[in-house]
């Protein structure tokens, strides 16, 4: 979020304020605005000349082009810089896939600065791999509420197919994670687990309500502490490794996905059960607690209760190829069984 150019004060007063009310942490001001950093608590970054500081260290630059000279100029900044943020009076026209050809493989992050709703909204339909984000610099406060609103409505699809559970046993005791968010989920909606990056299982939030536990929308009890969970950005962790603050993905049965930010993690100790499926002709796994709060969502958009799991019955898997190597995705012969 940028809280420039503005002429008066009162103009960028009002501008980190919305910045703040909408969720946004990241704000960038010019020096002489830095009172403004005690309207909340935020990372400030300040722009001085065309470079971006935090905590008095560059962390980018601005790079504004008019012209082909201004492009050849900007690829001399690969691997020089952290960020760059690229401006133009109509950046439609900037050869935006030759720039993201150009700094593939560096460590230089591409942002296109934007003034507005309409504009984002481009940028997100377009912008496919390679360009990293974007900086807002709205001309008023019901700008930034029309960016938070198409954040808000940009969705993370998932592809997921039916498989068929061949078997489900109890393995004795182990520890097992809670997964608190600080939303609440639907029915139909859960969250991505399994023993293997390559066959993850919908498991379904705690929205339904039974004869001895009161609903409790905004749990996942997702499984044993070493099976990998699915983030935004196609991206997992394990489950022994999520902490408050982290976003995972929450989905539905069609696939549909929405991030949503972790409150509160819980490890325990309870009885497991391992459930085993198929899938395009290969089994997968995963392991979650033996208690009838625990369900899978079913292909119809329903919930399975793993109390009443049998051979033959349809689950929710999300299907991958490769492996994984620190949470990132890589094309890698990997068996884990």
């Amino acid at each position: 979020m940028g809280a420039f150019p503005h002429e008066d004060n009162a103009d960028v007063r009002s501008i980190v304020s919305a910045a703040l009310e909408a969720g946004f942490d990241e704000i960038v001001l010019t020096e002489r605005d830095e009172s403004l950093q005690g309207l909340g608590r935020f990372s400030p970054i300040f722009l001085k000349g065309n470079s971006f500081f935090f905590d008095d260290a560059e962390i980018g630059r601005l790079a504004t082009i008019r012209s082909p000279k201004d492009e050849t100029a900007l690829r001399s900044l690969r691997s020089a810089t952290k960020h760059i943020v690229i401006r133009t009076e109509d950046w439609k026209i900037i050869p935006l896939e030759n720039l993201i050809a150009h700094f593939q493989g560096s460590e230089t992050r591409l942002l296109v600065e934007v003034h507005d709703a309409a504009e984002a909204k481009l940028v997100f339909e377009t912008m496919e791999v390679g360009v990293h984000g974007i900086l807002l610099v709205p001309s008023s406060p019901n700008e930034i509420r029309a960016v938070r609103g198409l954040l808000e409505s940009v969705r993370e699809d998932v592809s997921l197919v039916r498989a068929a559970v061949t078997s489900i046993r109890p393995i004795g005791l182990g520890d097992r994670v809670c997964v608190d968010t600080c939303s609440l989920l639907r029915d139909g909606e859960g969250m991505l687990v399994g023993n293997s990056s390559a066959g993850l299982f919908l498991v379904h939030a705690e929205t339904v309500e039974t004869g001895y536990v009161a609903a409790r929308p905004f749990r996942v009890n997702a499984g044993a502490v070493h099976a990998y969970i699915y983030l935004p950005g196609g991206k997992t962790k394990y489950l022994s490794e999520l902490r408050a603050g982290d976003e995972v993905l929450a989905v539905d049965s069609e696939g549909r996905a929405r991030a949503v930010v972790v409150g509160r993690v819980k490890v325990e100790r309870r009885p497991l059960l391992l459930l085993e499926a198929e899938a395009d002709g290969r089994r997968h796994t995963t392991i979650v607690q033996n208690a009838e709060t625990i369900r899978f969502v079913t292909p119809d958009g329903g919930s399975l209760p793993v109390s009443q799991v049998k051979a033959g019955d349809e689950v929710l898997l999300r299907l991958e190829e490769g492996g994984r190597h620190f949470g990132m995705r890589i094309h890698e012969t990997i068996a884990e069984r």
